[in-house]
This record gives C-alpha cells, structure tokens and sequence, in this order.
C-alpha cells in the first residue's frame, strides 16, 4: 500500500528540498484531505532532467522486448491497484467508482498495446536501400533508416483523466515505448493520484531492472517553465486548455535549442445534424445528444459544444425536445472548484454577448455544474467570431441554424481545427451533403457518422489530434498506437557494415522486423 508522503520522485528516491507546500482537497466537499505535496525547487526540477538525461542512453538501446516488459510490469501494478485507491481518486475527482474502475483499466490497457506495438517492430518504421554500384551515371550508396526516441520527455498531466492522462497515461506510455524517459509534472488537482500511479510506476521499473531515471515525477505550481526550458528535455507532451497549451508552446520555441510541444488544447467538435435524419429520427437524437453533452459533467476534450442544424419545422421540433431534455437533468459536481469557476467564466461570456440567446438550463449557482444551452445567430460563425468558438468546459452546447446548405457550407468554413466532426445522416443526406466530407476532413482529426464524440477508443487505427486550436501539430495522435511517433525520429545509416547496425536494419534482422526493403514491404516471421 502506498503511504502519501507529499515527495517528489527523482531517479528512483524521493525528494523534499523546498519549503512550500501544495494542499490536496475533496474534490465533492471542498475540505482539504491529510496530504501536503512538496513543490518542486528548481534544483529538483534540475535533477530529475539530469535524470532523465543520464537514464536515455541506456533506456533507448534496450532491446524493444525489454522496453515492453517494462510497459507490462507498470500494467500490472495499476491493475493491481484495489479499492482503496479508486476511492481516492474518486474523492480528489468526484468522479464515480465505475468510471475510475473503467479508466484504470483504460490506464493498464494502453500499456499493454504500446508493449505489442514494440514486439511487432513496425514502430521503427526500417527502410533499407540497397548499394547499387553499377548505377550509371553514379553508383547509389547502401542507405538504411529507422527510427529512435527523440530523448527525456517532459509530461503534463491532464485533469479530467486522472489515470487515463495523467501519470501513466498515454503520453507516458508513448514515450517510455518510444525510448524516452520521462519527466512527469503532477496535476495539482489529483497529487495523491500521482503518486500511487508514481509508486507503480517505481516498482515496475525495479522489477525489471529500468535505468534509475527512467521515470521522474515532480509537484508543483510554476515548476513548468523550468522543465519545459531545461537543456535535457527534447519533447513535451501537454493535455490542457489552449491558454496553457499556448504558453508552453512559446517558451518550447523561444529555447536555444527550440523543441516540438505536442499539446491538445481546445476543441468544440461540431456536430451536423442533417434534414432527413432529424425528420426521420430527431427524438431519438435529441435524447443521444443530451446524454452526450452531460456525460462526465462535459468533462471531456470531446465533449460536443456546437450543433449545427438547417432551419425547417422539424429542426425546430428537435430543438424544443432537446432544450426540456437539458432543463431536466441534474446538476454535477466537477472535478475541483477551479474548474467550476472557468465555467461559471464561459457561461457569463455567453450570457453577456450579442448574438447569443440562452435557451436552457439553470441559473449557475452553487458548488455543481447546471447544464446549458445557447443558441448562437449563425453570422457569428461567418464572422469567425472567437468566443463562439471557446471550448467552455463543461456540460454546456451551442446551437447554430443556418438557412441552407450554402449557408452550412460558409459556417463551416469559419470553423477553427477540431479534435472531430460528425454528420448525424439518413442515406439520402449523404447523398445531398456528401460532398461536406472533403470540407470537414480539414477541419477534423475524427470524422464520425451518426455517432457521438465523447469515447475514445484505443487501438491502431484511432486518432485524437486536429488542426490548431484542437492541437499544437495535427501530424499526430495522443491516443492510440499512432502516439508513439511524436516522441521518434529518423536516423539514416550510409554505407554502415551489417555488424555496427542496429537490429531493425541488419541483413539477417534477427528480431524479424518489418520494414521495407528498396521499396518493398518485408516482413520476416518473428522467431
């Protein structure tokens, strides 16, 4: 069992050098709970880069076997965190115990799929062009790239995830695959959550025997600045709003040495709600749609903050269904009492901007989250007017009805990049409206049909990215196998021996990984 000692953790042992003090509270009541976390001093953040540096090259030449061994061991001991833990997590979050039982799960899965992605090897992406000698009018060298972690990883952790994207969760699961240590920066809604998840973490690396700085993890207010402009780190991975986001962005690109911030940031992922489909189906819409804004109070980087319909009868007929579906649900608790007041913020913006009309939803009083609904004149869209595309972080949308489909067609050219768009369609919308595809494949990293964004798979083919604002670089993903490239880069190899290459490249390539060979994808039976 873990004992909360409030310490930071530095290359395998615990540290408490400054002299202030961070509180954790319950997140439903307020009241602070038994533990004082130790800020950072910057001789700690200092330390736990150096860390990191010294445990790279070591950590990124073990074998891709022995990386995903230590991904499993870290599964297994978040798997094996009990009850005890989860209420814990659910009393800093106010979260319920289904859901952190689902994310822990989540947690130990992405663990386990980032270890197959290192037995199967594909994650080198090899490529091998042969010596062509005899080439005329010049001979072509022997040519082999593969792909390395780019170095220590420095990782924010998110709020509304405490397991799923916080101290284990995806961002550190794709470094420690790619290679790259990690610096961990604990959110301080969730500090006693990190450091179970941190002691996981640190057993799972002695048991497997990982470099001493493999993972690090330090507490604190204002310590970011000092990780993110450290020498020793060379990426940054970031799950928060677009201010924070921004910020770490600016300072990463103003270094010496300017280095990539893979950030997500903000997102208001429209929905389109096309004719046939609210005439065929608009109830049952109402009701999906409802569930989908209130699900974990709004809580979500998915969370669908814009829907968008044609104006007709049957438009309108939604509309009432869906605004008495908002007024009656429950107020809920969100995950700590600064998140309440940016949302109390972005409701107040909505209330108080010409253009807006507030349509349903509760006075917002007290410690919980009321449910919202406003709906926006559809020139503020074709302006690009900045507060109507403002994620408001929680369980609040806006409704946009435009005249027709040019009329669509001009809103969503005035959308900024989201993490996903959806088309909610019968057959023959997609006939009329099809053609929106190519429009929203630019606008999107996730493009669903008759779907709701809220729920993220985790598997190879999924992408949770976008173009700026929903992220900082829409070439990747922060969820999904995909993650794993942010954190590597391209070495090419000319005219090397077979002896001084690594294995990925080699001509017997003993650990039979794929790769492609002048051209041609080859692949050889692992063992």
């Amino acid at each position: 069992m873990t004992v909360i000692t409030g310490w930071n953790y530095i290359a395998g042992v615990r540290s408490a050098a400054g002299s202030i003090t961070l509180q954790s509270y319950d997140a439903t009541s307020g009241q602070a709970l038994p533990f004082c976390f130790h800020q950072a001093t910057q001789a700690e953040v200092d330390a736990a880069a150096q860390a990191a540096q010294t445990a790279y090259p070591v950590y990124r030449n073990l074998s891709a076997t022995r990386r995903a061994e230590f991904l499993e061991a870290i599964a297994d001991e978040i798997d094996g965190l009990g009850d005890d833990f989860v209420a814990l997590v659910c009393q800093e979050t106010a979260l319920a115990t289904g859901r952190i039982q689902s994310e822990r799960g989540r947690t130990s899965g992405q663990m386990r799929l980032f270890a197959k992605v290192l037995r199967r090897g594909d994650f080198y992406g090899a490529r091998i062009d042969r010596a062509l000698p005899d080439r005329q009018p010049l001979p072509r060298p022997d040519l082999r790239q593969y792909r390395i972690g780019l170095g220590p990883v420095a990782v924010f952790g998110a709020s509304n995830f405490p397991l799923a994207f916080s101290t284990a969760g995806g961002d550190t699961a794709a470094a420690l695959a790619a290679g790259c240590p990690v610096v961990f920066k604990a959110h301080s809604g969730h500090m006693a959550t990190a450091e179970w998840v941190a002691d996981a973490i640190t057993r799972a690396a002695k048991k497997t025997e990982m470099p001493a700085g493999v993972f690090n993890m330090i507490y604190g207010s204002g310590v970011g600045e000092w990780l993110v402009k450290h020498p020793a780190i060379q990426a940054v991975g970031f799950t928060g709003s677009l201010g924070g986001g921004r910020a770490l962005c600016d300072m990463a690109a103003a270094r010496p040495q300017p280095i990539p911030v893979f950030a997500e940031m903000s997102s208001i992922n429209p929905m389109l709600l096309l004719p046939e489909a609210i005439k065929v189906r608009g109830d049952r819409i109402a009701s999906e749609l409802a569930a989908s804004v209130v699900l974990g109070a709004g809580q979500f980087c998915t969370n669908p903050g814009l829907v968008i319909g044609i104006r007709s009868l049957e438009f309108s007929a939604f509309l009432e269904r869906f605004t008495a579906l908002m007024n009656d649900q429950p107020a809920q608790t969100l995950l700590n009492a600064s998140g309440l007041s940016s949302y109390s913020r972005g409701l107040d913006n909505l209330h108080g901007h010409a253009g807006i009309t507030h349509l349903a939803g509760s006075p917002q009083v007290g410690k919980q989250a009321h449910a919202q609904v406003f709906k926006a004149d559809v020139s503020l869209l074709l302006s690009g007017d900045a507060l109507l595309q403002e994620e408001v972080f929680g369980p609040t949308t806006i409704v946009v009805e435009v005249a027709d489909k040019a009329e669509l067609v001009q809103a969503l050219h005035g959308l900024r990049g989201q993490l996903t768009a959806t088309l909610i369609a019968e057959p023959g919308d997609l006939e009329t409206y099809g053609d929106l595809l190519a429009l929203l494949e630019q606008k999107a990293g996730r493009l669903l049909l008759n779907g709701y964004p809220t729920g993220v798979e985790v598997c190879d083919a999924m992408v949770h990215g976008g173009p700026y604002p929903a992220t900082s670089d829409p070439r990747g993903s922060s969820v999904g196998t995909l993650a794993i490239e942010r954190f590597l880069r391209p070495v090419c190899y000319q005219n090397y021996p077979d002896a001084l290459l690594p294995d990925a490249l080699k001509n017997a390539n003993p650990s039979g990984i794929q790769r492609l060979v002048d051209g041609v994808s080859s692949c050889v039976a692992l063992g």
